[in-house]
């Protein structure tokens, strides 16, 4: 059986936990149950407050009830509610590990715990989120892997991500928005979407108008829209994103959105979808998602995290696609 991978993320934010919650939550549905990749010594605590055993696993096993699957990665002791450097290397090594389980085909997918950017930088580790990194370990370019944010209805993939604003907004270009949108419809024909259909937030209030509110979407929304739409796929806009996710039939005709920066993309679906969003990366050529909240570390250790978005994670990457063309749920 080739299952789900679960990273545990940051081992001294709620991510250990949550993901010894998930795998107990899916142990009725043996074909999502997860393999859980970090430390033992971090995991077995929270598999014994919640009435399991660790397994340690070396290759492909079969689910079994009682039992929460480790593939081990030396790392440090957990130290609770602590930002670290230890604890960012540890979060990078559980995503190497993750990604050699996928490809040694231990695995289908990944699913990655909440990091904390702050710990793994402190490490000397160049990091501004999950997919960059991916890119790294998967060999493509980092500007052709992007983080798609899932919930509430909405999916927004985002041209731009964790960067000053300024920075994003000089760095955006029609090249970058077309790459997005073409990984964007990737992702949507896996999931069995035959003709995706986008929609371009513009990049200033009304998308420019015209003109009046300067020339950025002339110079990138625009030509990029044109040209995704000479790859066969059909978009709407540029618009301004307000109106876009204001009207009803145009967020219900669409599969997915392209957003330019982190914001833009980030609060309407966490206004819609709070903490149970997952984030995914598209264009890495890996089914990963990951959780759309952080290591919580002011309630980490105390038994309290909600493993509602790591679940919702793992039911994304885990379950085939099966939606004929057309809408599917988000």
């Amino acid at each position: 059986m080739s299952r789900v991978i679960l990273s545990i993320g940051d081992p001294n934010g709620i991510g250990p936990e949550i993901a010894v919650k998930a795998a107990r939550q899916l142990t009725a549905e043996p074909e999502l149950a997860p393999v859980l990749v970090g430390s033992v010594a971090v995991v077995e605590p929270w598999a014994k407050v919640f009435g399991a055993r660790v397994r340690e696993l070396d290759s492909a096993r079969e689910p079994e009830p009682g039992l929460v699957d480790v593939l081990p990665v030396p790392g440090p002791t957990a130290r609770p509610g602590v930002v670290s450097a230890e604890a960012g290397e540890a979060t990078v090594a559980n995503l190497r590990a993750a990604v050699a389980a996928v490809r040694a085909g231990l695995g289908r997918g990944i699913v990655a715990g909440p990091h904390s950017e702050t710990a793994v930088n402190a490490a000397g580790i160049r990091f501004d989120g999950y997919p960059g990194l991916l890119a790294d370990l998967a060999g493509v370019p980092r500007d052709r892997v992007f983080l798609m944010l899932v919930g509430g209805g909405l999916r927004v993939v985002h041209a731009t991500l964790h960067e000053r604003l300024a920075d994003a907004l000089s760095r955006l270009s029609a090249d970058l928005v077309v790459a997005a949108g073409l990984a964007a419809a990737e992702f949507l024909r896996t999931r069995g979407v035959v003709a995706p259909r986008l929609g371009l937030f513009g990049i200033n209030p009304h998308a420019g108008e015209g003109g009046l509110f300067g020339g950025d979407d002339a110079r990138v929304t625009e030509p990029a829209a044109e040209r995704l739409r000479g790859e066969g796929l059909r978009v709407v806009g540029p618009l301004g994103a307000d109106v876009a996710l204001a009207s009803p039939v145009v967020r219900g005709e669409l599969d997915a959105w392209v957003a330019m920066y982190h914001d833009q993309g980030h609060i309407p679906v966490k206004v819609l979808a709070g903490r149970t969003a997952s984030a995914l990366t598209v264009g890495a050529g890996l089914a990963f998602s990951s959780v759309g909240h952080g290591a919580a570390f002011d309630i980490a250790g105390r038994g309290v995290a909600d493993p509602e978005a790591v679940v919702r994670a793992i039911r994304l990457i885990g379950t085939p696609a099966a939606a004929p063309a057309g809408r599917v749920p988000a």
